[in-house]
């Protein structure tokens, strides 16, 4: 099976790198080429456009930033529907807005092209280490041949019903992101203005029922008042927006999506979602 990837930021880089691992052929294409060189190294072929590589590939991933880049990789001049995509299958690990996925599905089914909406949970380091989780959205048989290629990607690929059901499920659960990091940080905010160390209290939260990998992971960082991104404040301020847009109103929505908002605009988007302390600490 021949598998195309276009996306090398962050995520698309060791994603694209775990199936090299498995034995599959890939081929990739991104807007900037050279980031291509780390799977160039690991065997992988870079085509210097989007038909060549459609043309080359069975099936066809995707892991761009916003809905915009979707749309553009997808029904730009020249962009998977201007290729021969007939009878393919693609999908895209992207976040973006339900609609968005439900309006690429059914662009592609005039293309004759398969499609699943397949977004994931999970950062830099899950996505290294092969245990990202992976919502599906999109047709079950499209789905099941899939699972083999999303099981190397993630440790579980869960099938959530029709075309942007992955999508939704994704907006979901990085609203609870992005409330528990905001918590997380008033929490230690809190403590130190009543003289409790910021060291002593991510023990406690460590060593308490609301201890979690999450929490854990980003203590160093904490600590060190520094935030290299593992995964930018600016993409999760786009996910609450998307979540706003899609409906959701209730009041920790509503604050998380104001407090990152502001966090962005206050020019952290590059740093780590955890740097919503900074900006919560004014």
């Amino acid at each position: 099976m021949k598998i195309g990837w276009i996306g090398l930021g962050n995520m698309g880089i060791p994603m694209a790198s775990n199936l090299l691992a498995a034995d599959y052929k890939v081929a990739v294409w991104n807007r900037s080429p050279e980031k291509a060189s780390p799977l160039l190294a690991l065997g992988a072929t870079l085509v210097p456009t989007v038909s060549q590589l459609v043309d080359q590939s069975d099936i066809l991933f995707t892991m761009v930033s916003d809905d915009d880049a979707v749309k553009a990789v997808y029904s730009g001049p020249e962009g998977i529907f201007a290729a021969a995509a007939h009878g393919k299958l693609a999908i895209d690990m992207s976040t973006i807005s339900p609609d968005t996925s439900r309006w690429i599905a059914g662009e592609s089914k005039q293309a004759g092209l398969r499609f699943l909406d397949a977004p994931v949970s999970g950062s830099v380091g899950p996505a290294k280490e092969g245990t990202l989780v992976i919502m599906v959205g999109g047709d079950e048989a499209d789905y099941k041949q899939a699972k083999p290629l999303l099981d190397k990607l993630g440790k579980a690929a869960i099938h959530l019903g029709p075309n942007g059901a992955g999508a939704s499920a994704k907006l979901a659960i990085n609203l609870l992101l992005g409330i528990t990091v905001q918590g997380v940080a008033e929490t230690l905010l809190f403590a130190r203005s009543l003289g409790i160390g910021t060291d002593q209290m991510l023990n406690i939260i460590s060593e308490s029922a609301v201890g979690t990998p999450l929490i854990r992971g980003k203590a160093a960082s904490i600590l060190a008042d520094d935030f290299p991104a593992a995964f930018a404040l600016k993409h999760m301020a786009k996910d609450l927006r998307l979540a706003t847009a899609a409906g959701v109103s209730t009041p920790l929505a509503e604050s998380a999506n104001a407090s990152y908002r502001h966090a962005l605009e206050s020019g952290l988007g590059d740093l780590d979602l955890m740097a919503i302390i900074k900006h919560l600490e004014g």
